[in-house]
């Protein structure tokens, strides 16, 4: 008998997992994770040891039922313009159907972002020709709000060549802003209503503290590094991410969902690994936080598994820290 989802334990342990995007689809819980493969390859803070391939799509009916997999929904041989690296992805329903955004490394090793499509939120996925023009970095994360006005949020530094691009163009050799400067922030777009192209260029997401000065690219504490996630909550928008060489997920607040988001705290703190990536979602009447680590793995850090556990609200708006490890 399939063995039933408990909280901050592995979803699933025949494959390896990571960086959830969860969503209620149908009536019951999907979670669209990037699967980490096993492999020789090197080690660096390029991401070369993430060399993932496919997707696997999850479900969940409830937490009282087991977690399904439905096998794979894309690889990267599908997609035509991508070389390799389909990292964290995630999925939007709009017009009557599922769009899968994904990033990978194009022809020339650029990371740009894609979509497909499907009629059926597990899949499979059909790639569009192209990757969507004008995107770049990683991470993308779709926000569709209650006017159904989609938005993409994305970007990630290092391994994500955020930082590469503080020009509008491509350098290679680009590195991010002084630690006095403002640190970058993820990048936001609104999305047409087809949802295959952006409506604008790209715009910066400025994150500030609380006395309205922007967060500091040496404040690692809470700077911006990869991982946006959005979601509504008692009519504000919370955008959070990850702080990357500090391993926490932090968040900030807004009343506009394309910012400027006020910094409030921290979501989870480190968990097994080096890296942290998440989602939050409403699900019967609970909120959800899906996380990952690399504890099936014993450390490793590109083998990772997802978990979820119940995320809650103070009454000011505040959310609580979550420790993954609770005796």
């Amino acid at each position: 008998m399939a063995k039933i989802v408990k909280p901050n334990e592995p979803l699933v342990e025949h494959i390896y997992t990571a960086d959830p995007s969860a969503h209620v689809f149908e009536g019951k819980l999907y979670i669209y994770p990037s699967h980490d493969i096993d492999h020789d390859g090197p080690t660096n803070d390029n991401g070369d040891q993430y060399a993932m391939e496919d997707y696997h799509i999850l479900s969940i009916d409830n937490f009282n039922s087991p977690c399904v997999d439905h096998g794979e929904a894309l690889h990267v041989r599908d997609v035509p313009w991508a070389s390799k690296q389909m990292w964290a992805p995630d999925v939007a329903f709009k017009n009557n159907q599922y769009y899968l955004y994904f990033p990978a490394r194009d022809k020339d090793g650029i990371f740009r972002i894609g979509v497909a499509t499907s009629s059926n939120p597990a899949g499979p996925f059909k790639a569009e020709e192209n990757y969507i023009p004008g995107s770049f970095s990683i991470d993308p994360a779709v926000f569709v709000n209650d006017d159904n006005r989609a938005y993409m949020y994305f970007g990630g530094l290092w391994g994500g060549q955020l930082e590469k691009w503080q020009t509008g163009t491509f350098f290679p050799d680009e590195e991010g802003p002084d630690p006095s400067q403002p640190a970058l922030g993820p990048m936001a777009a609104e999305l047409t209503e087809d949802m295959l192209s952006f409506k604008d260029k790209p715009q910066e997401i400025l994150i500030v503290d609380e006395n309205g000065k922007p967060i500091l690219a040496g404040d690692e504490e809470r700077r911006y590094f990869e991982g946006p996630w959005v979601h509504k909550y008692s009519g504000e928008y919370y955008l959070s991410y990850s702080t990357g060489t500090t391993h926490s997920i932090v968040y900030g607040i807004s009343e506009n969902p394309q910012g400027p988001y006020v910094f409030r705290g921290k979501i989870l703190t480190p968990v097994i690994g080096w890296t942290t990536h998440h989602s939050i979602v409403q699900f019967e009447n609970k909120w959800y936080l899906f996380y990952h680590d690399c504890s099936l793995s014993d450390g490793v850090d590109h083998k990772r598994c997802v978990k979820y556990t119940e995320l809650k609200y103070n009454e000011d708006g505040t959310i609580q820290t979550i420790d993954p490890y609770p005796n």
